[in-house]
Parts: C-alpha cells; sequence; structure tokens
C-alpha cells in the first residue's frame, strides 16, 4: 500500500481517472437508445448485439495480464483511457449498424481494460480499512463527471441544438485531452509487491467467481433493456433520458460516500444481502410496470443499488494474496462477462415476445446472488474465504 504524500497523489491520480471515464461513459450512455433508433433504426435484436459486441472487450479482459508484460499498470490504465474517449469521439461520423457496432467495440476496448486496471490499482494503492470509503467517494466523483456530460448534453444539444456527431466528438475529445494532462502531470507510483503476470483462478476464491459472474449477467439485463424500455415503451425523449441520468447521479454524489462507510460498518456479508433483496424487488417491479413515472422511479432505486457492489470488491481485497491482485481483476471481468455476451443477443430475441420474461430472469439471478450472500463470513480474510464448505476443504495454497 501506498501512504503519506505518495498515498494521496495516486488516490487523486484513481479520482481523476475515474472522472474522465465516467464523463465520456455517461454521454455516450445517455444518448446511445435514441441515437440508434433515429438514425440507425435499431429494434430489440439490434440493440442487443450491438451490447452483447461491447462486452466482447469484457470477455476478454483476462488478456490484460499479458500487456502488463510491457508496460506499466499507471500507463496501460492511461492508455486505455485514450482508446475509449477516441472511440466514442467518433461515433456520431459512423450512423450505420456496422459503424456502430465497430465504434462501440473500440469505445468497450478501452472501457473494460480500464476498469480491470482501476479496480486492481485501487486495491493496491489504497489501505484496505480505508477501501470502502475510498471507493464511495470515488463514486461520488463519478457522478459529479457524469452530471458534467448530462449538462453539457443539456446545454448543448437541447439549448444550442448541436447535433449527434458533433457531442460525440466534444466529449470524446475532452477525454483525450485530459487523459493526456494527467500522463504529464503525475509521477510513475510504485505498486508494492510485483505482480503474477499469468492467468490465475484459485479454488478459494471460488464464492467470489461466482458473485462476479453472477453480477455481470444481472447488470446487462439494468444497463441494456432497462434504458432501452424507457425509450421504447414509453417513449422518453434524449432529455427526459438524460433529466433521468441526472436524477441518477444527484442521488450518487450525495449519498455514494455514505454507502462506502456503511459497509465498512456493517460488513461485506450484510451489504451484499441488503443490495439483492432490493434488486429482485426492483427486477419483478420492471415486469410488472406500465406507468412511465414509476418506472424512472425503479430506475433509480436500481441504479443506487449498484452502488453496494462496492461490498464485493473489499470482500475480495480481504481474502486475497496481494501478488494475486492484477490477474485476479482481469480473470474476474472475463467471467464477469461470460454471460454479457451471450445474454444481450439471447434476450434481445426473447424482448421481442415478451419485457416482462426478461425482467423476470434479472430477478431470479439476484436471488441466486442473493443465496451465494449468504456464505460470506462476517470478517472474510486469507483462510477464512467461506462459511462452507469447511475451511479445510478451501486450502489458502494452490
Amino acid at each position: 500500500m501506498l501512504s503519506g504524500n505518495e498515498g494521496q497523489q495516486a488516490q487523486r491520480l484513481l479520482l481523476w481517472m475515474t472522472f474522465i471515464m465516467s464523463m465520456v461513459f455517461a454521454v455516450w450512455q445517455a444518448l446511445l437508445n435514441n441515437f440508434v433508433i433515429e438514425r440507425a433504426h435499431f429494434s430489440g435484436a439490434e440493440i442487443g448485439m450491438l451490447q452483447s459486441l461491447r462486452e466482447v472487450p469484457g470477455f476478454l479482459a483476462f488478456t490484460a495480464i499479458f500487456v502488463l508484460l510491457i508496460i506499466r499498470e499507471q500507463s496501460f490504465a492511461l492508455l486505455s483511457l485514450l482508446v475509449m474517449s477516441i472511440g466514442v469521439a467518433i461515433t456520431g461520423f459512423l450512423p450505420s449498424v456496422m459503424g456502430l457496432y465497430f465504434t462501440t467495440v473500440l469505445m468497450s476496448v478501452g472501457f473494460h481494460y480500464y476498469e480491470t486496471l482501476n479496480q486492481s490499482l485501487t486495491l493496491q494503492w489504497v489501505d484496505k480499512e480505508q477501501t470502502a470509503g475510498f471507493m464511495g467517494k470515488a463514486l461520488s466523483w463519478k457522478a459529479a463527471a457524469a452530471l458534467g456530460g448530462y449538462g453539457s448534453i443539456w446545454l448543448l444539444m437541447t439549448v444550442f441544438k448541436l447535433d449527434y456527431v458533433w457531442m460525440y466528438a466534444f466529449v470524446g475529445g475532452m477525454g483525450c485531452l485530459m487523459t493526456l494532462g494527467l500522463w504529464r502531470h503525475f509521477p510513475r507510483f510504485d505498486t508494492g509487491e510485483v505482480q503474477h503476470k499469468k492467468v490465475i483462478l484459485r479454488r478459494r476464491y471460488w464464492l467470489y467467481y461466482l458473485l462476479t459472474f453472477f453480477s455481470g449477467a444481472r447488470r446487462q439485463i439494468f444497463v441494456v433493456f432497462a434504458g432501452f424500455m424507457m425509450v421504447e415503451k414509453f417513449h422518453y425523449s434524449v432529455s427526459e433520458i438524460t433529466a433521468l441520468f441526472l436524477i441518477n447521479y444527484v442521488i450518487n454524489l450525495l449519498f455514494a460516500p455514505a454507502i462506502g462507510r456503511l459497509i465498512g460498518r456493517i460488513g461485506e456479508r450484510n451489504a451484499l444481502c441488503l443490495e439483492y433483496v432490493g434488486l429482485i424487488g426492483v427486477f419483478v417491479s420492471y415486469a410488472l410496470v406500465e406507468n412511465a413515472h414509476f418506472a424512472a422511479a425503479l430506475y433509480v432505486i436500481d441504479h443506487l443499488l449498484f452502488a453496494m457492489a462496492i461490498a464485493m470488491k473489499t470482500y475480495f481485497q480481504k481474502i486475497a494474496d496481494r501478488p494475486d491482485i492484477a490477474a485476479s481483476m482481469s480473470v474476474s471481468f472475463t467471467i464477469n462477462h461470460i454471460a454479457a455476451v451471450v445474454i444481450p443477443v439471447l434476450l434481445g430475441y426473447l424482448w421481442l415476445e415478451s419485457n416482462a420474461a426478461v425482467f423476470y430472469i434479472g430477478a431470479a439471478m439476484a436471488v441466486c446472488s442473493l443465496l451465494l450472500s449468504l456464505n460470506v463470513p462476517r470478517h472474510p480474510a486469507p483462510g477464512n474465504e467461506v462459511l462452507f464448505p469447511a475451511k479445510a476443504l478451501a486450502p489458502r495454497t494452490e
């Protein structure tokens, strides 16, 4: 762990990288459903395919560990931010099915490598006792950046009538310039213990792997279909979708630091159970909702509950050996995206037959996550990774 002034500087770098990622991605996401429907005439099938393609780089996130053989984690994270920003900047210039598939994959390569490396660096640079609180603070920075992005959409598209193409180019260009600024301003920080440069799968991390798998599967239903429902079923405009996202991030800005501190007090087990019980109710309500305002309220609650996912990361930090962190984050992102690559396509076709069935499947996944979370110990640590099976069946050495 870094300490003193160096540790504070490293945390500032993490926060600024989070700011850039959130600002750029928020604008891409907020405009996506309206852009693909208005300019590329997407149906549920095409949006499902696009979102599946978007998740392929996440599925391949384990390859980050091989790139780290030739480039430092910190430099790789900044390079990934740059690639993501370029992908967003050129999105508006290719308003066709194939063009959107290409720009989405390019953006996604940068996004998923960055997220993998950001999680790894956070767990290496921040002390275990401070991690939940720091991640809550990072969520508030993420919210502030997204608010800035949504504010720019309102100002440039609603007031000044800027077209999609220039909105994407503006925010992507800003992301590139800010990333280059970070590259020049911050020194290179030491990550401490040398990280393994190979794919690592350990039996004693099995519960974390399963929680990660169901989290990825469940999150795709929210990311892909909850927002799409707002536009297709309830006919939300760009301004209304942006307003909904603004509400989400204002709430995160206000409450995310408190959620991080709450997780530090109540522990990972209780936090995860709270998240999954809430998500079961939200997904069932999505399946039944017929009122646009109630649907919007569900969307906001859903988004807030995802802040509780901090608990899954701090659980892993407490049970992991430090040299495993970088490799394990790469592998966990791949596990997270196994279902994410397949689910949007399959459920995209199911969506054409029954919107409700898609959300009932999401509720079933949340139930699976709840059952798994009950196996998290009150005080996780190496050698105390799960309640069942007995510790003797899950040895620490592999």
